[in-house]
């Protein structure tokens, strides 16, 4: 098989230049030498009138999921493009797999399974999504492939949150975001964090900040998968959490005030008043608002401050898209 040598100092722009002309090998590995690199090329008469040096030389193969950039880069392959506008996006929590496949794509079942498992090869469980379900907005799932659990160990932002699927709700592409609010926090501050689920928003803020968190959350499970999660992290962890099992809407009024507020509200869920009600300088809420309506949310917030005798600066950040023309949103709120 063909390849070129070349000096190690020229390496890497004969490399990008072999790209840019179509002519680089990507499937296998390039070789270095005492003084020099072969890199492997596709054979063509057009690297000899390019000065080249061509050797004939057997370079090992790349591992396959090296080779592709992404899922669809794989499926590509297998699927038709009608095919695979059908396909959405997947989420990875731990190593679990949660896939979102229509009727279309039943008969192409075996093929996602082994493309996911070429570009994720640490999975143990593969899933596929189904709908939210009751109060605490729990999914049902299908496993598809591999072990028979929803229970598994997610990494994010320096911490470990456990997440048992089948009980309780966690969104892993919040991350992001999490790690903002983590940044925006004081050393120092008392922070109520409402609908606290198994809670990775405070164990975030609480592995970059010093800060005493009061986290509500009325499921259960996702209670003492939270205590869990604390213990899990307790070596990483420069803040206090103190969780509280039950109801936002009974036991927020029997509370003092906060310096923050943050609120990852549930859709449908209206729990504005009460979060400005408890916060003394910044609140953080999360609603679902159609792009037409930016302008109506933010003057009910100002109207919310208005009632309560506050005045604040509100600012609309979009978080992700929900569906066509809706986006989850966060409100940051300054209270001054």
């Amino acid at each position: 098989m063909p390849a070129v040598r070349v000096q190690k100092h020229e390496a890497e722009k004969v490399k990008n230049l072999l790209k840019k002309l179509n002519l680089y090998d990507g499937k296998r590995r390039p070789r270095r030498e005492e003084t020099t690199v072969l890199l492997p090329v596709i054979s063509s008469p057009e690297l000899r009138k390019l000065g080249f040096e061509v050797v004939d030389v057997e370079l090992p193969f790349r591992p396959e999921r090296q080779i592709y950039k992404n899922l669809e880069d794989i499926l590509a392959e297998k699927l038709t493009r009608e095919e695979l506008a059908y396909l959405g996006r997947y989420d990875i929590i731990g190593d679990i797999a949660i896939v979102q496949i229509p009727e279309e794509l039943e008969h192409k079942l075996e093929e996602i399974i082994n493309a996911l498992l070429i570009v994720h090869p640490f999975l143990k469980v593969i899933v596929k999504r189904g709908f939210h379900k009751g109060d605490f907005r729990v999914r049902d799932y299908e496993i598809i492939w591999g072990e028979r659990r929803l229970t598994t160990i997610h990494k994010e932002n320096g911490v470990k949150i456990k997440v048992d699927l089948g009980r309780v709700f966690f969104n892993p592409r919040m991350k992001g975001e999490r790690y903002r609010l983590a940044q925006l926090v004081q050393d120092g501050e008392r922070i109520l964090l409402m609908f606290a689920g198994v809670l990775p928003y405070a164990l975030v803020i609480a592995r970059f900040k010093n800060v005493e968190i009061t986290a509500i959350e009325l499921n259960e499970d996702a209670v003492k998968l939270g205590l869990e999660n604390v213990e899990l992290n307790r070596n990483k962890l420069k803040g206090k959490i103190k969780v509280i099992h039950g109801d936002v809407f009974e036991v927020v009024p029997k509370l003092g005030t906060f310096d923050r507020v943050i609120s990852p509200t549930p859709k449908g869920v209206d729990a504005l008043g009460l979060a400005l009600n408890k916060a003394e300088k910044w609140v953080h809420y999360y609603d679902f608002v159609h792009e037409d309506k930016f302008d109506e949310f933010k003057r009910r917030i100002e109207e919310e401050c208005q009632r309560l005798g506050k005045r604040c600066e509100v600012r609309i950040k979009k978080i992700s898209d929900y569906k066509p023309h809706v986006y989850k949103v966060c409100a940051d709120i300054r209270l001054i």
